[in-house]
């Protein structure tokens, strides 16, 4: 039997989306064409492995070693060396089926925490949490970049900040922080969080802001800024904004829903006039 080879490029079997041209603004899956009823191969085997990314995301233990390492090769002037702590979570795949466990912390861990506190009278002004999350990998690529942002204007700030030993959780979630920054009498905490990965970010960090942290607070009283990555907000950026809050959390003591970041401000037009500027003014 005769075979009939189509006389037209294969190039031209793919149909070019017209908004094709917003991808250089967004990682967002937009304007990929088609080829036929599908999509092309070559945005489907980017999508498989954007897929198999986030799954390594959340399924790779995090190299606590390697981190710790990395802390040690930085000149931040940290008093105390980082103390490594265990949720309730045994496991990946219990600190998945059981969101509660990770909020938890182990009772050794308790116990160590407990042990450093009772040697020091005087409160922290911070406690720093750096927990694996949903994505190690995360924790992994922006931790040591954030915090060589961040430390320094804490450390230079007119009052400067006593800062907690930092503490790295294994199998841990966001509220894991309050029980720490509890039993370490932290007048603040931050949890430095691997997010959830999407199809084009798994390596987000979070970070979650509480005053006056203790055990069984709910999301109200945390601020959070979102998305730390080279991708996404910046480590200087999102220092900036950190250290605003935190300043701001100092002097009102206060955070979450009371506590706004005002950083951004001025991208807003404001007049005299206190009012909502998505609502029409009268003339």
């Amino acid at each position: 039997m005769k075979r009939i080879f189509p006389t037209h490029p294969i190039e031209e079997a793919v149909v070019e989306n017209p908004w094709h041209k917003l991808r250089s603004f967004t990682d967002a899956r937009i304007g990929l064409g088609r080829a036929g009823v599908s999509v092309p191969t070559k945005h489907l085997l980017a999508f498989q492995l954007a897929h198999a990314q986030a799954i390594d995301a959340v399924h790779s233990p995090l190299n606590i070693d390697g981190l710790t390492a990395s802390f040690a090769e930085q000149d931040w002037s940290m008093e105390h060396a980082p103390i490594r702590l265990h949720s309730q979570a045994e496991n990946r795949a219990t600190y998945l089926q059981r969101p509660d466990w990770g909020r938890r912390l182990h009772r050794t861990s308790i116990e160590r925490l407990q042990e450093h506190s009772s040697s020091r009278s005087e409160p922290y002004d911070l406690a720093i949490v750096i927990v694996d999350g949903l994505s190690a990998f995360a924790i992994e690529e922006n931790t040591v970049p954030f915090l060589t942002e961040l430390l320094p204007r804490l450390q230079g700030d007119a009052t400067p900040w006593s800062i907690a030993p930092l503490c790295i959780v294994e199998q841990g979630r966001v509220a894991i922080g309050d029980p720490i920054g509890e039993i370490l009498n932290a007048r603040c905490v931050i949890v430095l969080v691997g997010e959830r990965p999407g199809l084009s970010s798994p390596d987000s960090m979070g970070l979650y802001l509480t005053w006056a942290p203790k055990a069984g607070l709910t999301d109200a009283y945390r601020n959070c800024i979102s998305n730390i990555r080279l991708a996404g907000l910046n480590h200087h950026d999102a220092a900036r904004k950190a250290y605003y809050l935190l300043s701001e959390a100092r002097t009102k003591k206060l955070s979450g829903v009371q506590l706004k970041d005002r950083t951004d401000d001025s991208v807003l037009e404001h007049d005299n006039e206190q009012h909502n500027f998505l609502v029409s003014q009268p003339k």
